[in-house]
């Protein structure tokens, strides 16, 4: 007989859970869009996302997921035929690395697997490129695929004498990890609702700098996509190109809320740092005696604090029996190179040490039922870290 019924542990990167406050705020009827208090509400939100972000420069907010972030940043920045650099360290480096090719941007790879990004690596190949034909660099922050985190400062200063924009993918770390954009010299950051920022899926927001905008794209950007039009507009229908999603716009000030002037946001961080080192700890245990069990990011440093990627035999029938068997869904191994032998675990926003002994006792329970080799000790290495912090 399963034991799943009851409340369903969601531990996928993304949708995180949303909290209950944050989906009572949405849920309101339609107010009339043309009040002038409720166009000050939004800039008032707008004002949270810039602090979130660690900026003081633009933002210009899209109704749409973080590919919609994504082409609203290239269509505003390229031009067909624009050379850019984009860093992949995973399936959504690749990805986003087809989406610029497919709007027609000439697009190098500075590939490094499914593997930490390495500053020396792109200083080298900007300082080849005497020419200066490189616009920009890309590159994700955190790769929610390989559970990669770039180290964003250290990519600056390898950019040091290059005159390349720095484009920023925060979509799986904005709310979960440091991001200071305009401290790091950041010009383009693009992000989505539904990760750390606990909220539903549907709005994307890119924020960029002065620099930026006087770089981008001058002409041909359709006024809907146009960031200009929606970061200078003060008429609520403009800033999000028609009609705004007032129920998103309720929700992301409750989860806002919470976030920075509530928890705060150095303690925002820090909980997920803690609780990524509580899976850290369970995984390595598991590991322990060659069982196969491991974490593909060796260096800690390099790991996203978020989302943990980890290799397993048979990772696809443990999914399987601890949903079945447990009500607890973890990620696929999208991009590894052997899917069904990897899974993902988050511990990303609405996330806490209950929740995360409940994902990794279940999984303890998963490799037991299954047969599947691992070592012993990992919920009492879990828990210790809880601790002993």
């Amino acid at each position: 007989m399963s034991l799943a019924h009851g409340h369903d542990l969601i531990a996928i990167p993304g949708p995180s859970p949303v909290p209950a406050r944050v989906l009572n705020a949405a849920h309101r009827a339609s107010p009339d869009i043309y009040d002038d208090g409720l166009a000050e509400f939004n800039l008032s939100v707008m004002a949270q996302l810039k602090r979130l972000a660690g900026t003081t420069q633009n933002l210009a907010p899209y109704i749409g997921n973080g590919h919609a972030g994504w082409e609203a940043s290239a269509a505003n920045l390229f031009d067909c035929g624009d050379h850019v650099l984009v860093i992949t360290c995973g399936h959504f480096g690749r990805s986003w690395a087809q989406m610029l090719e497919e709007m027609g941007i000439k697009v190098e790879r500075l590939d490094f697997g499914n593997l930490p990004s390495d500053p020396a690596r792109l200083a080298e190949r900007l300082a080849q490129d005497r020419n200066r034909t490189i616009r920009a660099v890309m590159v994700c922050q955190t790769d929610t695929a390989s559970a990669t985190m770039a180290d964003i400062p250290a990519l600056k200063a390898a950019m040091s004498g290059h005159p390349a924009l720095l484009v920023v993918d925060a979509i799986a770390s904005l709310g979960c990890a440091p991001m200071k954009m305009d401290e790091w010299g950041v010009d383009v950051l693009i992000a989505a609702s539904q990760k750390g920022m606990m909220c539903l899926p549907g709005t994307s927001f890119v924020w960029f700098s002065d620099r930026a905008a006087e770089q981008g794209r001058k002409q041909g950007v359709s006024p809907y996509w146009n960031w200009t039009l929606r970061a200078q507009s003060q008429a609520l229908w403009r800033f999000w190109g028609g009609t705004p999603p007032v129920q998103q716009i309720f929700a992301l000030h409750e989860a806002l809320t919470m976030i920075m002037e509530e928890e705060g946001l150095p303690a925002v961080w820090t909980r997920h740092a803690r609780l990524a080192r509580v899976v850290w700890a369970a995984v390595d245990a598991w590991g322990a005696n060659g069982s196969g069990i491991a974490l593909p990011v060796r260096d800690p440093q390099t790991r996203a604090l978020s989302v943990t990627a980890v290799t397993m035999p048979r990772a696809d029938e443990l999914r399987a029996w601890v949903t079945r068997e447990c009500g607890v869904t973890l990620g696929v191994g999208l991009g590894a190179d052997d899917p069904a032998g990897a899974l993902r675990i988050a511990h990303m926003g609405h996330c806490n040490a209950a929740m995360m002994m409940g994902a990794l006792g279940a999984i303890e329970a998963g490799l037991t039922a299954l047969d599947i080799p691992h070592g012993h000790g990992a919920l009492e290495a879990a828990a210790t870290s809880i601790a002993r912090f």
